[in-house]
């Protein structure tokens, strides 16, 4: 059992519940007091103010076109420093790697007719390794139009994606006004809070330096038209609207599929801060119709691409987190395990949202291991979101602001948590990115409630949250500008992640490829293998650190190991020529090696034999057959290895050089002299540098 998080289970909830509980009643009571007021003050007001008018705030912060302002350009500030970054991690998959994307214009159609993967990996069914295919094509297309005007120019990228969201930012602060009701201080306050919280939050770093995290951004941004939209055509009952905001949703869903939240958020809007059904307003189910029309056309669009692919989670850690190893073959989690692994995630994103002191892109197994519910943090998890569920549900009846924040944490977070379908991962910050709006509106709410007693108190709590938040932000960003910063940044962090190790370790191999100095290159090779051992004791089967593994006992000369790994890595791809061919190379060399070094002859044979029998084509491999067996005085043997290595490479003076040597031994000294001096012919120097003069 761990007991690292035993201690917080001794803390007394009770006080906490007994002051969320006034708070709430107090709400209830005070929304449906102003609820009767607006009632009898005007009977055409459709927007439901959740506080009485005698709440009082800065004419600053309710200054809308301001406060707009002030948003766009606070979150435009704190992501500045991201603009001189390059593309990093999966950007590869949608912008530099992708064929559809380098295509600009062109590259449209093939990004509207496949599933989102197939542009980089360019191979049918290799897209199709995360469980039930991804169908994402709006963010693609708009990364295609921007590679047709500025071509593959990173600056152009990031300052897309920071505009887009600080737009966000502004569209939430706009929607909650909306939402809320213009008219009223206090929801001037609570939309103020929120988006100033959540433009704030150091956990949006993942989604907002990472050009592919364009994605997320756009779906909330689409999401919270869509909920304007609808406001705008419950309010004024001009159909326009609906038509807009069905149009806006389909968009918004072919940026990402966790939209579908919003198609029970919108209604759950509409049921806690209008009243449908009511003097001449449409029904729930009629006003939020346009949305739920536009997301079934999107299933079908999507199912059509993607041919109905609905599979389960593949039995590949990389790609199913939820897999372990009994009796020398892979598993999946007891449902008992896997409940207990995703509630301990579920609290881990709380505490990311409430601390994010300790940041990471990588979450990937082992990151986060197998948990069963004898750890306490699981427990924690369960019981505190089976509370948020409890309360949203009551209070969804009662109308309680604070349950529709609740409801909208709860149901983006759900799509993204494993229950619904696998994600491919245990989680990840950007996961959080469209929940945390719901996070930031109920941190508000909570604020808000000592508004009255002391603002003060309020700003202060707020101006702290707020320069911590930037503070951290700005403090992320820089590790996003490339690969190497990013993996190394995040390397001790998630030191369990067997894909950050590889990452790490990959990189390293790289540069030692790369580099000239032999001693520099051995360096890179022993700290790589620091962190593809990691990788490798991790995940057993982890093919790709394998191969990195194996290239670097190959440049250290631990041929052996280099074998060892490069048939590990052929166990798992045993069709792959370019793998067969490493290791023909690790068997050539490791022979020479035994037979140079070690003096032993036996030990470089079988090696030397085993490689030809991967590869039949090195000729290389052909001549130290060879030597090896004309050491050993199969003179015979000998002369048909060295044949063989001219037949490979029949112009090639050393092999002729060697051939002629062979023929000699044997008593042809004829032949012999004969193919020496053509080899001669061919390269006057070749005894020179043979040292044989």
């Amino acid at each position: 059992m761990d007991f690292r998080y035993f201690k917080p289970l001794r803390i007394n909830f009770q006080p906490v519940y007994q002051k969320i509980r006034s708070f709430a009643d107090e709400f209830h009571s005070t929304y449906a007091m102003s609820k009767k007021q607006a009632n009898k003050q005007s009977r055409t007001v459709s927007a439901t103010p959740v506080v009485d008018s005698i709440f009082q705030v800065p004419d600053f912060i309710k200054n809308v076109r301001l406060q707009s302002l002030i948003i766009f350009v606070f979150a435009t500030l704190l992501y500045a420093n991201t603009l001189t970054h390059g593309f990093v991690l999966d950007d590869a998959i949608v912008i530099t790697d992708n064929m559809y994307t380098q295509q600009g214009v062109k590259g449209i159609g093939g990004i509207l007719s496949k599933d989102t993967f197939f542009g980089f990996f360019k191979v049918e069914g290799k897209e199709a390794l995360v469980s039930g295919g991804r169908y994402r094509p709006m963010t693609l297309v708009i990364f295609a139009l921007i590679y047709q005007v500025a071509g593959a120019s990173p600056f152009v990228f990031h300052l897309l994606t920071v505009l887009l969201f600080a737009a966000t930012c502004v569209l939430l602060y706009r929607t909650l006004l909306l939402l809320l009701g213009k008219e009223n201080s206090q929801s001037a306050l609570l939309a103020w809070l929120t988006a100033l919280l959540f433009a704030a939050h150091p956990i949006h770093t993942e989604v907002v330096a990472n050009i592919k995290g364009c994605d997320e951004i756009v779906t909330l941004l689409g999401s919270l038209g869509t909920l304007y939209l609808v406001l705008k055509a419950f309010d004024s009952g001009d159909r326009k609207w609906n038509i807009l905001a069905g149009i806006v949703f389909f968009l918004t869903c072919l940026s990402k599929e966790n939209a579908a939240a919003f198609v029970v958020i919108i209604p759950l809007a509409l049921w806690f801060f209008r009243e449908p059904g009511k003097e001449g307003k449409p029904s729930t189910l009629k006003a939020a119709l346009p949305v739920i029309v536009a997301f079934i056309a999107f299933f079908i669009v999507r199912g059509t691409i993607l041919h109905w692919r609905f599979g389960g989670a593949p039995m590949e850690l990389m790609n199913n987190p939820f897999l372990k190893i009994e009796g020398n073959q892979w598993v999946p989690f007891s449902p008992a395990e896997k409940l207990a692994t995703i509630f301990y995630t579920l609290w881990r994103y709380i505490q990311l949202l409430f601390v994010p002191a300790v940041l990471t892109h990588d979450y990937y197994p082992r990151q986060i291991g197998l948990i069963t519910f004898s750890n306490p943090v699981a427990i924690l998890g369960l019981l505190f979101h089976a509370g948020l569920l409890w309360y949203a549900i009551r209070g969804t009846r009662r109308r309680e602001p604070l349950a529709f924040g609740i409801w909208a944490y709860l149901l983006p977070l759900g799509i993204v948590s494993n229950f619904v379908f696998p994600i491919g991962t245990n989680m990840g910050e950007r996961f959080v990115f469209m929940p945390s709006a719901g996070f930031c509106l109920t941190a508000a709410l909570l604020l808000s409630r000592f508004y009255r007693k002391s603002s003060v108190a309020v700003y202060t709590i707020l101006g702290i949250v707020i320069a911590f938040f930037s503070l951290k932000t700005v403090t992320r960003n820089p590790a996003w500008a490339s690969n190497e910063i990013l993996f190394f940044s995040d390397a001790e962090t998630s030191q369990k992640s067997a894909k950050l190790q590889n990452a790490c370790g990959g990189i390293l191999f790289d540069k030692a490829t790369q580099e000239k100095d032999p001693e520099i290159q051995k360096e890179l090779c022993k700290k790589a293998l620091v962190h593809l051992d990691r990788a490798v004791n991790i995940y057993p089967n982890y093919k790709d650190a394998y191969i990195s593994r194996a290239g670097c006992n190959y440049v250290l000369k631990n041929y052996e190991n280099a074998i060892a790994d490069y048939k590990m890595a052929l166990r798992f791809a045993a069709d792959d020529a370019k793998l067969k061919t490493y290791l023909a190379m690790s068997l050539r060399e490791g022979g020479k090696y035994q037979g140079e070094q070690k003096r032993d002859l036996a030990k470089a044979l079988e090696y030397l034999n085993e490689s030809w029998q991967v590869s039949q084509q090195d000729p290389e491999t052909a001549r130290l057959l060879g030597v090896a067996n004309g050491i050993k005085g199969n003179r015979e043997d000998a002369l048909k290895w060295f044949s063989k290595a001219v037949e490979l490479a029949p112009d090639s003076p050393s092999y002729i050089f060697d051939l002629g040597q062979a023929y000699s031994a044997i008593g042809n000294d004829t032949k012999g002299q004969e193919l020496r001096k053509k080899a001669l012919e061919l390269d006057p120097k070749l005894l020179e540098n043979r040292g044989m003069r």
